[in-house]
This record gives structure tokens, sequence and C-alpha cells, in this order.
């Protein structure tokens, strides 16, 4: 009955109320019904979606912060790093000088040692060899003696009076 009715008076243009009204009414249940069933699923996955992106701005931030504190302790632990090898260096370098200081020290004090030592095998050698002259010299003496004066003195006697003479040399020098 309304499907007939013609609204405006241009030819070729014509709309029919009852088609519009039908249309209007299913488009006012289609609406209710998405209302009813799309809607609020539809607004939960939006929410969700947001919240997610909301979480992982948040997480996103969250890691952004933690990295630059784990640059920041990276950063102090090679500026650590750095000043413990520096000190490391530096207490090498006086343990060193500390070292080269023992080590010279202990080679002068051996040098004076193996120099003291040496002066006295020279003056023990030279005793030696005083005393060895001095026995040399008193048998050729007793031997000459007793060869000039022909007389035999007892080798006890003839010793006493080289060496007597040859004290009283070395007092005259």
């Amino acid at each position: 009955m309304f499907s007939h009715i013609i609204v405006g008076a241009a030819h070729g243009s014509t709309l029919y109320v009852g088609d519009m009204l039908f249309y209007a009414i299913l488009f006012i249940v289609l609406m209710a019904l998405i209302a009813k069933f799309a809607w609020g699923p539809v607004n939960a996955m939006l929410k969700e979606r947001a919240d997610r992106i909301s979480n992982d701005i948040d997480s996103a931030e969250q890691s952004r912060i933690e990295a630059e504190k784990l640059a920041k302790q990276r950063k102090e632990a090679l500026d650590n790093s750095h000043a413990e090898a520096t000190s490391i260096i530096n207490n090498a370098k006086d343990s060193g000088a500390k070292e080269r200081e023992l080590i010279i020290g202990n080679a002068q004090n051996e040098a004076k040692s193996l120099k003291d030592k040496a002066k006295q095998d020279i003056e023990q050698e030279r005793a030696d060899a005083l005393k060895s002259a001095q026995d040399d010299i008193a048998s050729l003496s007793i031997e000459i003696a007793s060869k000039v004066i022909k007389k035999e003195l007892d080798e006890n006697s003839q010793k006493d009076l080289i060496d007597s003479y040859i004290e009283g040399l070395g007092d005259s020098k």
C-alpha cells in the first residue's frame, strides 16, 4: 500500500515511501542488534587494544629507564676499572722502584762485602807470604851462617838469632 506512493514530482526519480520506511525499520533493528551484540565486544576489543598499547608504552618506558640505569652502571664499572688499572700500574711502578732500590742496595752491600773479604784475603796472603819469606830467609840464613861460621848451633838457637836480626831490619825501616 505505501509502496506505491511517489514522493517528488520529477520524472524518473520516484521514491517509494513504503520501501523507505521498511529500510528505516531494518536499519533501526540492525543498529539495535549491533548495539546489543557487537558494540560491547567491539568496545571491549578497542579498550583491550588501548590497554595493550598503554602497557607497551609503559613497558618501553621501563625498558628505557632500565637501559639507562644499566648504561650508567656500565659506565661506572668502566670508570672504576680504569681507576683500578691506574692504581695497579702505579702500585707496580712503586713496587718496581722499591725492588730496584733493594736490589741495588743488596748489590752494593755484596760488593762491599766482597771487597772487604778480598782485602782480608790479600792481607792474609801478604802475611802468609811474609811469614813464608821470613821462614825461607831464616832457613837460608841458618844455612849460610852455619857454613860461614862453621860452628854448629842448634836449629832453634839459629832461628831465634835470625828472627831477631830480621826484626831488627824491619824496625830500621
